[in-house]
């Protein structure tokens, strides 16, 4: 079954018309992006756009021998004119199964949002999913017969789309994820593509042709990630993004609870309110024991509350206990949590501070924190495949 994406955008487009935003100004050339439609073999057309004709001729086919045209989502705006060779455009009722002439056999996959999501299987029995922006399955039950060999759909906007889909085994570790949809809250270009090859897919320039069921370029998602940054830089954000696409994640509080302290519960609530539902919290400083255990994906946050909580344990902060014993007292119980980033099986995501870039310390034992963070922080990323700076929401790639 061959695919071929006429447009890879939003239903708007991207760049938007008359939109003055900064990622609008920068969709230019491969990352300009018409609405998203797809032809199948030439004979299924799923979602009818400004200009398809053109842009299927742009990609060296035709759709003159399109049997059918399905909608996945209502249509804004003015009328789409129908051209003269293609059949009325229509939708599936959800649960229903459409068998073309063709041989194709599309089934209506109902969604939580208004739309409708199409299923297509070809004649040799690949199959592919294909669903509407901002939407996702809905009513997901039991485990799925098998993968699907491609998935397209809203990546960007709706990453627990692809989160439920692997949590029944409908995605799985050879299916392609394509991202479409893509609006003017991606980020342009390298970053878009870091963003969804840490969800396993990636985005497609608009008439590129794929080859369902081919052996897919599915990107290797890094299994050991640092991300660092300056207060309220973004990182945690940033790092909770890389796994939005996974159904279980195990979200690590190194911070605990501050009894008495509303700004800490505010800013605690903040973070709790903005990670997906299905995400379970540890509050703990026992890294070592999580990180050699199996299970889902750790996002551990943060580093430097783990280091605070190390300190206090070998009582670092005073000057002599740190001369008798407790030096090396912190650097057994780091060498540990070391040793464990570097064996876990796990994925993992890592969060940490970039505390010595400012003023320097007025105390002792603020200039001993900031230095064994310092090289806490280092010990770590040589450990992990790619490790990330974030600076004013902005993510630089330090490694991988």
């Amino acid at each position: 079954m061959e695919l071929t994406l006429l447009g890879t955008g939003a239903p708007d487009g991207l760049p938007r018309p008359s939109c003055p935003c900064a990622a609008c100004a920068t969709a230019r050339g491969p990352w300009a992006r018409a609405a998203t439609a797809l032809l199948i073999d030439d004979a299924l057309l799923l979602d009818l756009t400004p200009g398809a004709v053109f842009a299927a001729a742009r990609a060296g086919h035709s759709l003159g021998a399109v049997r059918q045209v399905l909608l996945t989502h209502p249509h804004d705006g003015p009328a789409v004119e129908l051209p003269p060779t293609l059949p009325p455009a229509g939708r599936v009722p959800d649960g229903q199964v459409l068998t073309l002439i063709s041989g194709h056999r599309v089934r209506a996959v109902p969604m939580d949002a208004p739309g409708t999501g199409y299923e297509v299987g070809s004649p040799d029995g690949e199959r592919l999913l294909y669903l509407p922006p901002g939407a996702a399955p809905a009513g997901l039950d039991g485990r799925a017969e098998r993968p699907y060999d491609l998935v397209v759909c809203d990546v960007i906007g709706r990453p627990d789309a692809v989160a439920r889909l692997r949590a029944v085994g409908a995605v799985g570790p050879a299916t392609e994820v394509i991202a479409v949809h893509l609006d003017h809250d991606a980020p342009p270009g390298a970053a878009l593509e870091r963003l969804l090859a840490a969800a396993g897919a990636r985005a497609v320039p608009d008439g590129t042709t794929l080859v369902v069921g081919e052996y897919p370029v599915v990107p290797d998602v890094p299994r050991r990630v640092l991300v660092t940054g300056g207060a309220r830089s973004g990182k945690s954000l940033e790092a909770e993004r890389r796994l939005e696409t996974f159904p279980e994640v195990v979200y690590v509080a190194t911070g605990g609870r501050r009894e008495g302290d509303p700004e800490w519960a505010a800013r605690v609530g903040l973070h709790r309110e903005r990670r997906p539902g299905a995400w379970r919290t540890e509050e703990t400083c026992e890294l070592a024991q999580l990180l050699g255990a199996d299970g889902p994906p750790l996002l551990i946050d943060c580093l430097s509350l783990w280091l605070t909580d190390a300190m206090d344990r070998v009582d670092a902060w005073e000057g002599v206990r740190w001369r008798n014993g407790g030096e090396e007292a912190l650097r057994t119980r780091v060498a540990e949590l070391v040793a464990a980033v570097r064996g876990t099986r796990r994925q993992v995501v890592l969060v940490t501070n970039e505390v010595g870039a400012g003023v320097v310390p007025a105390t002792p034992a603020g200039r001993r924190f900031r230095d064994e963070l310092g090289r806490l922080n280092a010990a770590v990323a040589a450990e992990c495949e790619e490790v990330l700076l974030v600076v004013a929401g902005q993510a630089v790639v330090l490694r991988g």
